[in-house]
């Protein structure tokens, strides 16, 4: 797909999505399928590309075990162990379609894994270093289970065999040994465990496996917020307190796995209480998805791998959604918004991590692709028992007015208008031994604005991209600029910025024809330092109208900062025709509208190699604009940001 159609088919939204006659003649339908279903088709449609895009990078080398049936990535200069995980769908393709190509690429795959990421306790290796981290083992155990019981007939009997003996392996050695707690590490390896055991189980037919599960299905209930019901645990630790008190929370894991395990689970064993609870935390999770399908993850503990449509190496939220959606009609709409929003950031059969990978020129990451294909092949092994659901039921942002705050994230979700923002000042860090100043948007940032009729045209990103998990993430193509709109000055080599302050005060009003919020910050550098020899506090506000959002900001200290600059990256793909028509006014002209920035001060636009900045998270360029702050204490800059 060349870029200009690729950039179109984001503007299109779900137009034109639908297999092609070849595609449905050469599909067999599952016993008792929903034939016809638009989410049926939909999600068939995504499992064919993908698996021929991976089929196409799979490495044919038969005398090379060290590459032979791998997945070449088109991003990485290493393989990604994971990537057996494919077999799954591989082998629901072998068996629905009846291609022997499908067979041949599951084998392989496995193979290769079983070659070069097996260890002697059973486990997989998450990638081909000898002490690499194992605990990915419950993901490849459970594709693994799943190909087994949905579609192992496709093999032989001696295959077979082999990878029923190789499961157990798994589950009762490495899994069985180390998952013993359901938070042993971060809260989504435990909740797939209580899935994947009852699994192992069932398909196994030992007890041991079922009791394990029901160990973790009892603790289920500890982990979530109150009052939105949130699930917590995605932190080191899992259960650190923050600053102001808060737990860890990170909503692209919640929605693409943990909760697909607990739902999982609880609609296998009938647990009522269990989907009770699941029901309320899907409605909370459901809050924060944008009216085009896209997880707004900009706040989220581990948002350093947050793409727009989910989280770089988790599953995708498909299963655990579609399968609810006659407790909730809207959260069939949320199957079908996200799985459509992954088909317009596929190209040449593989997912691109973020909306504008193709405009950019940067090559997607393997691992989005056979990650999601399982899903797919999922829902699609259970669409003869998935409840009826079309789309129509309006996501809770899509009709949502005013403000609600989540007491625990602080965090804010506006609606007014056609605008949809958030604003976060959430302080729970993220840290590994490795990896510090790791930092999602905070210090009352605008974190995401989007609009109606043109989309999302504010995403926040890392205050500095940082790959926490080098072999799962990409590097930044050029130069690292963060996304978040933001306050910032620089002295010598140091930066300063609100994106670090974890105290910014956050209020807000409400009279109806405007919402305003006001918020009291400091600039720091990312060891919480302030300027040493200038001013460190300022204000901001943002004031949300139907026809426009205002963003200012002025210095609150009695010398102001002639260098400090109010920074509004707007989301903007290459292509779209960008004019300064003035030293205060800047038009980006979008298919579906124009975006006017106008401001009190001249406005000027970074320059840069490409016309654009690109940050890997979320996947987006923007136009990088800026102006300066006053040189006077109380004298703010604002700009407004309007659409015709």
């Amino acid at each position: 797909m060349d870029r200009r159609n690729f950039i179109g088919s984001l503007a299109t939204g779900s137009a034109g999505i639908a297999l092609s006659t070849n595609l449905l003649l050469n599909y067999r339908s599952i016993e008792d399928t929903a034939k016809g279903t638009y989410f049926d088709t939909l999600t068939k449609s995504l499992l064919v590309d993908w698996c021929d895009g991976m089929i196409r990078r799979q490495i044919n080398e038969p005398d090379n075990p060290k590459l032979h049936g791998a997945l070449a990535c088109p991003a990485c200069d290493h393989i990604h162990g994971r990537c057996s995980d494919a077999l799954y769908p591989f082998l629901h393709l072998a068996n629905v379609t009846g291609d022997a190509k499908y067979t041949t690429a599951a084998i392989d795959v496995y193979n290769w894994a079983e070659h070069n990421v097996k260890n002697d306790d059973g486990s997989w290796r998450n990638d081909i270093r000898p002490k690499a981290w194992r605990g990915t083992t419950i993901f490849g155990a459970i594709a693994l289970a799943e190909a087994l019981h949905y579609h192992g007939k496709v093999l032989d009997e001696k295959t077979r065999a082999a990878w029923t003996a190789r499961l157990d392996e798994a589950a009762g050695g490495y899994l069985y040994r180390d998952f013993k707690k359901i938070d042993f590490t971060n809260l989504n390896y435990g909740m797939t465990g209580v899935y994947g055991f009852h699994l192992f189980g069932t398909l196994l037919k030992k007890q041991k496996y079922l009791d394990r599960s029901q160990q973790f299905a009892k603790r289920v209930k500890e982990f979530f917020t109150e009052p939105n019901t949130l699930l917590w645990g995605e932190g080191k630790p899992n259960n650190n307190r923050s600053g102001r008190g808060l737990l860890p929370v990170d909503l692209g894991y919640n929605v693409e796995e943990s909760l697909n395990g607990v739902v999982l689970y609880a609609l296998e064993v009938n647990d009522t209480e269990m989907l009770d609870m699941v029901t309320k935390s899907l409605s909370g999770h459901l809050e924060f998805m944008l009216p085009d399908g896209a997880w707004d993850n900009s706040w989220g503990t581990r948002s350093q791998k947050w793409s727009y449509w989910g989280s770089r190496t988790s599953d995708g939220c498909q299963p655990g959604f579609s399968l609810m959606a006659d407790r909730n009609p809207a959260f069939g709409t949320a199957a079908i918004k996200n799985a459509e929003l992954l088909k317009r950031c596929t190209a040449d059969g593989l997912i691109h991590g973020g909306p504008h990978y193709v405009s950019h020129g940067v090559n997607p990451c393997i691992h989005h692709t056979f990650a999601h294909a399982k899903v797919m092949a999922l829902v699609q092994d259970k669409m003869h028992a998935m409840p009826k659901f079309d789309g129509s039921a309006p996501l809770p942002r899509a009709t949502a007015k005013g403000v609600k705050h989540f007491p625990e994230l602080d965090v804010w979700l506006v609606a007014k208008g056609p605008w949809r923002s958030t604003v976060s000042a959430y302080d729970s860090i993220y840290k590994t031994k490795r990896a510090d100043h790791l930092q999602q948007p905070t210090g009352g940032s605008m974190a995401v604005l989007y609009h109606d009729k043109v989309g999302t045209l504010l995403a926040g990103s890392m205050a500095r991209y940082i790959m926490v998990e080098p072999l799962n993430m990409q590097p930044q193509p050029d130069e690292d600029f963060p996304l978040t709109p933001r306050i910032e000055t620089r002295n010598d080599d140091a930066w300063f910025t609100n994106l670090y302050d974890l105290k910014a005060d956050v209020k807000f009003t409400d009279d109806g024809n405007k919402v305003s919020f006001d918020i009291a910050t400091t600039i720091q550098d990312e060891d919480r330092n302030p300027v040493e020899s200038g001013p460190s506090s300022y204000k901001l506000q943002y004031a949300f109208e139907d026809g426009k959002v205002t963003v200012a900001a002025n210095c609150t200290e009695e010398k102001a900062d002639p260098d400090a600059m109010l920074v509004i990256p707007i989301l903007s793909p290459t292509g779209e025709k960008v004019t300064q028509v003035s030293k205060t006014r800047i038009e980006i002209v979008k298919p579906e509208g124009t975006v006017v920035v106008e401001s009190n001060a001249p406005l000027t636009i970074k320059e840069t190699a490409k016309g654009r900045v690109f940050n890997m998270v979320p996947g987006a360029e923007a136009v990088p604009i800026m102006m300066a702050i006053p040189g006077e204490t109380g004298v703010e800059a604002f700009c407004t940001i309007a659409v015709s």
